[in-house]
């Protein structure tokens, strides 16, 4: 490899690394946490890389000591991160991450990664059905009511 190969590649990297970052500061406009907590958007990127908002749907601030955000994902699911003195704390169905950590960084990137192949939350899917099964158990009693009434 050449001296000017490698300065082209080196180049075409870095113009790479800008455009990721001008995006994720275009999809951080759009949430006001992000804008007053540029803390939350730079654990944002480490969590679900430059293409954040392609899988939020929302961020709400729920606590402002010890500062928590519930992290809301368009399949319905969320997870919540926490700022402390030391670091900022992911809690991904029920377990905490320690982001000062490398190793728990990655898992808590991975539980969310599993958490985002779930589907839409199961409560959505169990209040279709009942209304469905409640409408068709609605209609055989009136039929039931209608068979009694006939043999009287």
């Amino acid at each position: 490899m050449t001296k000017a190969e490698l300065r082209e590649k080196i180049r075409v990297l870095a113009l790479q690394v800008v455009g990721e970052k001008a995006k994720s500061e275009d999809a951080a406009l759009a949430y006001d946490e992000l804008t007053k907590f540029p803390e939350l958007k730079a654990i944002l990127i480490d969590l679900l890389t430059h293409e954040f908002d392609s899988f939020l749907e929302g961020i709400d601030w729920i606590s402002p000591r010890p500062t928590t955000f519930r992290i809301n994902l368009l399949n319905g699911q969320s997870f919540i991160l926490i700022f402390t003195e030391r670091s900022w704390i992911a809690q991904v169905e029920g377990k905490k991450y320690y982001l000062l950590n490398l190793d728990e960084e990655e898992y808590a990137a991975q539980s969310i990664s599993r958490i985002l192949q779930y589907g839409p939350k199961s409560g959505a899917d169990i209040e279709e059905s009942d209304d469905t099964s409640s409408s068709s158990i609605d209609d055989d009693s009136e039929e039931t009511d209608v068979d009694v009434d006939i043999d009287l």
